[in-house]
């Protein structure tokens, strides 16, 4: 389809889905999603990124258990874009009433009150979009990079629906990283999505027992300006409700050449991603290829 075709589309979709009556934009969301995951070759590439979270488990090996945790997943993922859509619709005491960091909130607290800028790690787990609102209402407004879309109206379009949540979207160029530098510098907080490396290029690490490249880019702003790194997933569920987890601050000193130091932070990452994730495979809506076939 044609840029503006496409931007039309998204707007239409997006803006009928925020008002359907609640719950029904959800359940069709979630309908469709199914249908079309289980139909396409997406379906194949969730079902494999399951069974390594899986890992050596029984359970990898039970096709059966991973083709529900995978029509699962497909649900979870339709729901996500529903959800998403209707945020920007809802008030906020709606949000904070739907919403809870049921651990380690003290560790996003104290990580804040430093004023030393806070990077938040987060893998594509559940709505990382209502814990950047709902830390928004806790007078901590989150920085997110996003992909710039085309045209560039539909890019707009969806940044000042984040907007109105209470995050702060800057679009994936040359500037992103001057930007997040600046926000952490003044002692804010930003929000990286680092379970996939979209622009290629990143750190080579282990994850889930497989080499694969993750972003340095939380990595590299916590050792460049001294913020606090943690990681943390927000879960969708039970019911209409949302909840998050937080870890505790990974370490990201100095220790040698930067290189190295990024590195082995990203390790670090990788490694409470790996946690937050098994705490709900089938809300993992990563659908390409993350891991070569054994």
């Amino acid at each position: 389809m044609r840029p503006r075709t496409t931007a039309a589309l998204y707007k239409t979709l997006g803006t009928l889905l925020e008002f359907l009556p609640e719950r029904v934009d959800v359940a069709l969301a979630r309908r469709l999603a199914v249908w079309w995951g289980m139909r396409s070759s997406a379906r194949e590439r969730l079902g494999a990124n399951i069974a390594r979270v899986l890992g050596d488990s029984e359970q990898a090996s039970d096709h059966a258990l991973v083709e529900r945790y995978v029509r699962r997943g497909f649900a979870n993922y339709g729901q996500y874009w529903a959800e998403g859509a209707k945020l920007p619709a809802l008030s906020r005491r709606t949000i904070t009433s739907r919403f809870r960091i049921c651990e380690g909130l003290e560790h996003l607290e104290d990580a804040f009150a430093q004023g030393r800028g806070v990077v938040i790690a987060l893998p594509h787990v559940g709505s990382w979009e209502w814990g950047g609102a709902f830390i928004s209402s806790l007078g901590m407004p989150m920085t997110a990079i996003a992909e710039e879309l085309e045209p560039p109206a539909l890019f707009e379009w969806f940044k000042a629906k984040r907007e109105k949540i209470g995050i702060h979207v800057e679009g994936l160029n040359s500037q992103a990283s001057s930007k997040l530098l600046h926000v952490l510098k003044e002692g804010g907080v930003v929000g990286l999505l680092c379970d996939r490396d979209i622009q290629g290029g990143g750190v080579e690490v282990e994850f889930f027992g497989a080499p694969v490249t993750l972003p340095g880019g939380p990595a590299t702003l916590a050792l460049r300006t001294g913020a606090v790194l943690l990681a943390a997933a927000c879960y969708t569920g039970p019911g209409s409700d949302h909840f998050s987890v937080v870890t505790p601050a990974i370490s990201a000193e100095r220790e040698g050449r930067l290189r190295d130091d990024v590195t082995r932070v990203t390790q670090a990452v990788a490694h409470e991603l790996e946690g937050l994730i098994r705490r709900a495979p089938e809300q993992w809506h990563v659908l390409e290829a993350r891991f070569e076939a054994p």
